[in-house]
């Protein structure tokens, strides 16, 4: 069979890239221009920090595309940024042709502005005198970007164009105001044209990722699509980061403390891990900005060696949070059981509370703090499902305070978290009406929950994980006629996974049960292992009903104030 070259890649600047008469254009289904100021300046600040630096270089990401041939491409992710690239080169041939209107260096600066443009953006047709372009976008945005941007006109009203219009030509605004509010660059055509040819078109890097037929392009395009967030930002660090050392020894030390560290917390999961890292000293990140965050606070080769080391004194705990049988908790058994809860609950808003009670606590208090973590996690979002964009800023404080010294037992932790503590009558109040389904990944929050109440009524431990006991709906998922009696038919799907309508049972018991009568299944509730089972044909010996099944849950809830509350309230 023969093979073809499905895949090429390599890194290359802008110039290289639009140069010998490509075209690159974007699919029209493809979505439209998105990026607003953040992302503006951000590659504004990069251009700023590269200008005057010869022999520094700056990846801005990779670029896939699908060779139509050899002159024309399909861009299938990266057009946000060929986009923008091309639209600050055309505010710079707007700021060259009005130096050259108000005559300053008129001809050199005419000339600079043709040669840009023929570089950049496209060149004339001789005949209709209308520019061309290298750059076609898709079908919502191409004709603005044509008909406007490339011939340097101003809509008539930028207000009454579409939202991705609009994004255009306020990109197009804030580079031109950028530009001319530098005195350098708004003064001098030179300064300008150097600006634009050198640092835009050389500094500039991409990782270019040809393919050549259009399903390849797409497995490439989701492949990086699936975790687009974690991995460019991931790059991106690393990218920066090397890019402050100058030492050969320095880069390969580095290289081996990086390939350990993103070992330990996986690739994938670093940004995560980052941001978590950060959030015990700032109040508040998002996963957007922490590239922009690490460069501004890491500017020397010292600040990237600090970095990383205090990131892989972290980065084992980190691991270890994902996993109950890690062997990190050897030394910290009593924390082990909080740890799964916190998994089953799927909160990571505790991490950094997490990072600062193990550096500062002893193992016993450590656990103590994971104990208050599950307790305050239960109440807050497994089962009151109130807003959990307020639990990271109630933690950073946290953390900082135990960093700081200020908290220095899982008592005073607690006055830190008390905002996010749900009071025992709301709690018993939500608990009261707490459904859950029994599929999937909340089968096992079921089952846990079911197994607390169990080992609090019996007062001997039932684990979830190893007990044999299945969920028992006591009205059935499936309900025949025979309960239409005491269940409204449209009242069945909303009864079935109240909490009080489930309970522990025998596998074999269960199966007979099945959707029988509630006279066949209270019969095996009798026989049960179960205290919470057995106790359900005590309250309801011939029948069971939706005021029978209010009042079981209101009992269980009653029950679960004292078995979910923190030690220190």
């Amino acid at each position: 069979m023969a093979t073809t070259n499905l895949l090429n890649t390599h890194t290359t600047n802008f110039l290289e890239l639009v140069g010998k008469g490509k075209i690159f254009r974007v699919p029209p289904y493809q979505r439209n221009y998105s990026w607003e100021e953040e992302q503006w300046e951000d590659l504004w600040n990069d251009i700023v920090e590269l200008r005057g630096k010869a022999g520094d270089r700056h990846y801005i990401g990779a670029l896939v595309v699908e060779g139509k041939s050899d002159r024309e491409f399909l861009i299938i992710d990266g057009q946000q940024r060929l986009a923008t690239l091309s639209i600050l080169a055309l505010a710079a041939l707007h700021v060259l042709n009005g130096m050259a209107a108000g005559n300053r260096d008129a001809e050199a600066n005419r000339e600079r502005s043709a040669g840009l443009r023929r570089r950049f953006i496209g060149e004339k047709d001789p005949a209709s005198l209308v520019e061309s372009s290298k750059l076609f976008l898709n079908k919502t945005d191409d004709g603005f970007y044509q008909d406007y941007l490339v011939q340097l006109c101003e809509p008539l009203n930028p207000r009454g164009l579409p939202k991705s219009n609009r994004l255009l030509w306020e990109c197009f605004r804030y580079f031109r105001d950028h530009l001319v509010r530098d005195q350098a660059l708004g003064q001098d055509g030179a300064v300008l044209a150097t600006l634009i040819s050198e640092t835009v078109g050389r500094h500039l890097m991409f990782i270019l990722i040809t393919v050549d037929d259009e399903i390849n392009a797409y497995t490439v395009f989701e492949t990086l699509n699936a975790r687009e967030l974690e991995l460019s930002t991931t790059d991106l660090l690393k990218n920066y980061l090397f890019s402050r050392l100058r030492v050969p020894a320095d880069l390969e030390h580095l290289e081996r403390r990086w390939e350990a560290l993103l070992a330990t917390v996986q690739q994938e999961r670093f940004p995560e891990f980052l941001r978590y890292h950060l959030l015990c000293e700032e109040p508040q990140i998002r996963s957007q900005r922490l590239f922009k965050l690490v460069r501004d606070r890491v500017r020397t080769p010292e600040d990237v060696f600090a970095l990383v080391e205090a990131l892989e004194r972290r980065a084992e705990l980190f691991a270890a949070l994902s996993d109950p049988g890690h062997g990190y908790w050897i030394e910290g058994p009593d924390a082990r059981p909080y740890i799964a809860e916190l998994l089953l609950f799927r909160v990571k808003q505790t991490t950094p509370l997490l990072f600062a009670a193990w550096e500062r606590f002893a193992p016993g208090d450590f656990a103590r703090v994971c104990k208050l973590v599950a307790v305050m996690s239960f109440r807050y979002t497994v089962v009151s499902g109130l807003n959990t964009n307020a639990l990271e800023p109630v933690y950073h404080r946290a953390a900082k305070a135990v960093l700081d010294g200020a908290a220095t037992t899982p008592a005073e932790v607690f006055r830190y978290l008390r905002p996010i503590y749900v009071d025992d009558a709301r709690f018993e109040q939500d608990f009261a009406r707490f459904s859950i389904n029994t599929s999937g990944q909340r089968k096992k929050l079921a089952k846990h929950i079911l197994g607390k109440l169990e080992s609090d009524a019996s007062h001997r431990n039932v684990d979830p994980e190893t007990d044999p006991a299945t969920i028992e709906h006591l009205l059935p998922e499936n309900p025949t006629e025979d309960w239409e009696a005491a269940f409204p038919r449209e009242r069945w799907e909303e009864a079935a996974y109240r909490l009080g309508n489930l309970t522990l049972l025998e596998a074999a018991a269960n199966r007979r049960a099945g959707n029988a009568v509630y006279a066949v299944k209270a019969a095996e509730y009798r026989n049960s292992a179960y205290a919470i089972t057995r106790a359900i044909p005590e309250m309801a010996a011939e029948e069971w009903t939706a005021a029978l099944l209010g009042e079981r849950q209101r009992r269980l809830a009653a029950r679960a104030v004292h078995l979910w509350r923190a030690d220190f309230s």
